[in-house]
């Protein structure tokens, strides 16, 4: 087996909704040296990078059933985390956050109950400080945050308040 091979069979799986978006693309950059990133999205997605087996198709964050369906698409592609960067997404994603994790795969949003008390950022600039929690450590290996929080969120100056960021509400 050629040694990439094996890195990848080692690395965990990280799938990103939005994956045609140029966030989506910055954050897998500063991941892809750590995890295989899949790419998912509800919006059209060009026949040549489905056919490359990184993207896939996801229905609307809005639909009802959405929440199941990305749960047994991360089941069937192996993923361990679950990025969601569509703003309508955020909310059925944080209530499924249960569900996800009897089956050991992270949803990076908030909790339910403090989803609402973050502000949201749309469309951020690329040079913004990003930080991507999963129970308050950095994935983007910034170091951790001493809490609970999960989520890709851009740290205040002082490190102690946080915004939500999404492609689109």
């Amino acid at each position: 087996m050629i040694a990439k091979e094996k890195q990848l069979l080692l690395m965990k799986k990280i799938l990103i909704t939005f994956g045609t978006r140029p966030l989506a693309m910055r954050i897998a950059k500063k991941l892809s040296n750590r995890f295989e990133v899949l790419y998912a999205s509800s919006e059209e997605i060009p026949e040549l990078l489905l056919k490359s087996g990184n993207y896939v198709s996801i229905p609307k964050g809005l639909l009802p059933t959405f929440a199941h369906e990305l749960l047994k698409l991360s089941l069937d592609q192996q993923v361990d985390y679950v990025l969601p960067l569509g703003g309508f997404e955020l909310e059925p994603l944080a209530e499924a956050k249960v569900l996800f994790e009897e089956y050991q795969i992270s949803v990076l949003v908030p909790d339910k109950d403090i989803l609402e008390a973050f502000p949201i950022i749309e469309n951020p600039p690329a040079d913004l400080p990003y930080v991507l929690l999963s129970k308050g450590a950095d994935l983007l290996g910034a170091g951790g945050y001493g809490n609970t929080l999960d989520g890709l969120l851009v740290s205040s100056d002082s490190e102690e308040d946080f915004a939500l960021v999404c492609v689109a509400k």
